[in-house]
Formats: C-alpha cells, sequence, structure tokens
C-alpha cells in the first residue's frame, strides 16, 4: 500500500515505537490518529506535526473509547487502512514473589493492556476496513501489532507479560487467515531489546550489560528502525500472517 495515499491508527503513539511509527508515516505523507492515554504528549506530538495528525485519548482495554477513536478518524480523514499496536505495559514480577505467590490482579492488568488492547484495534479497525474500497491488488487494510523477543525467550520474572506477547504472535496467523477473504494483512514485529520509555527507566549498569548481550550491532534498537520495518509491511503485499523479529540476532538468557 502507498502511505501517501493512507489513514492509520497508531497505538501507544504518544513515545516510543509508536511515536517513530507517527512520526514515519506522517513523513511519507500518511494521516495519522495518536491513539495514548499520553494527552500532554500526544496533543504536543500532533501539533508538532502538523494538520494531518490526530491525537484521540483512547484506552485500548476499553471497547467504547477504541470505537470512538476509529469512527472519529474515519470521519476526520475520510477512511482508514492502516493500524498499528504499540501500546503495551510489563510489570516485573516472579510466579513466587518475596510477598507471596504473583498478584492475579497484575497478570490481568498486563493481558488487558497488551492483548486485549490488541485485540480490541484489530476487530474495531479491521471492521473499518472491510468497507474500504482495495486497491490494485485488491488490499483494503494493514494491520500491525507488536510483540517481543520475550514470546520466546521470557526471562525471569516476565511471565505476565511474555504471556500476552506470546498471545499476540499467536493471533496473527489465525486472524490473517480470516482477514484475508477481505483483503486486510495482519503482521506481528517482535522487537529485541529497544530504546523505549520501558527500558529507559532501568539503571545504567543493567543498560549497559544487556546492550552488551545483543550480538550485532551490539546497542539499544531504535525506534526508528521498528517504524522503518512496519513502513516496508505497509509497502509490501507479500507480507502476511507471520511475525518478524527485530533483534540483532540476540538470544535472552534466563535472567
Amino acid at each position: 500500500m502507498d502511505l501517501k495515499k493512507c489513514v492509520a491508527v497508531v497505538t501507544g503513539g504518544a513515545s516510543g515505537l509508536g511515536e517513530a511509527c507517527v512520526r514515519l508515516f506522517a513523513e511519507q505523507g500518511a494521516k495519522v490518529s495518536i491513539l495514548d492515554l499520553a494527552e500532554d504528549r500526544g496533543e504536543a506530538l500532533a501539533a508538532e506535526i502538523g494538520d494531518d495528525v490526530l491525537f484521540i485519548k483512547t484506552n485500548v482495554t476499553d471497547e467504547g473509547t477504541v470505537k470512538d477513536a476509529v469512527e472519529e478518524t474515519v470521519k476526520v480523514f475520510g477512511a482508514l487502512q492502516i493500524a498499528v499496536n504499540c501500546a503495551g505495559i510489563g510489570i516485573p514480577a516472579k510466579v513466587l514473589g518475596k510477598e507471596g505467590p504473583l498478584a492475579m490482579d497484575d497478570f490481568d492488568r498486563v493481558m488487558k493492556v497488551n492483548l486485549m488492547g490488541t485485540m480490541n484495534i484489530i476487530r474495531l479497525a479491521g471492521f473499518a476496513m472491510k468497507h474500504n474500497t482495495p486497491n490494485e491488488e485488491g488490499e483494503r487494510g494493514v494491520v500491525i501489532n507488536t510483540s517481543s523477543i520475550a514470546a520466546w525467550e521470557g526471562q525471569v520474572g516476565q511471565t505476565s507479560y511474555s504471556a500476552s506477547k506470546a498471545a499476540i504472535t499467536g493471533i496473527t496467523l489465525p486472524v490473517a487467515r480470516e482477514f484475508a477473504e477481505y483483503g486486510i494483512r495482519v503482521m506481528t514485529i517482535a522487537p529485541g531489546l529497544f530504546d523505549t520509555p520501558m527500558l529507559r527507566g532501568l539503571p545504567d549498569k543493567v543498560k549497559e550489560s544487556l546492550a552488551r548481550m545483543v550480538p550485532f550491532p551490539s546497542r539499544f534498537g531504535r525506534p526508528g528502525e521498528f517504524a522503518m520495518l512496519a513502513r516496508h509491511i505497509v509497502e509490501n503485499p507479500m507480507l502476511n500472517g507471520t511475525t518478524i523479529r527485530l533483534d540483532a540476532a540476540i538470544r535472552m538468557s534466563a535472567r
């Protein structure tokens, strides 16, 4: 698909990987809605980029606000062809911690934001895309989800996060098979260690240790590199129904 002719929604678009996608897509001529809870950052980003970027305060776990965001995007920009799911959280905790067993409220919160939030966008954005006029390739839309290498190599303390990300990888193919009938592709990116707000909060020594684990290039990924892959997925019609690891060959250790 041609980004110049597309409208996108990006969850978690006010920072990190999502912000990078918003910036690159807008730079390439797309119209973009930022779906995020961070109102100040989202509105500032939209104002910085210009009239073709809209901020809509959205809780991805809430069906009503997601539905409203999709409808507002279509109303303002005329259509919706791309959905990028970048909203996500992680709450580190052992299953058997010093304070006792894992709090199921924390497990549930991670699953709601990461998995249910992703599914909310897939189904509601997908429903909007279903009504698009197909392009010359027969495409009506593209959905890009964010998993993680923790889906395969979750470390101690990442049970909730790994479960949610493995589930996102797991739904990619069946949804792509279903959406093929409508000309909507579904892909997932599984980033490794990226320079995002989630990792920036770690102590410097921990970050340095993690960076040394990456074979090449031996550094954290840059959000712009994630956005580059998202752009390629949009533009390459043969990419469908799979998860691409974007990880510089890292395989995470147990701890």
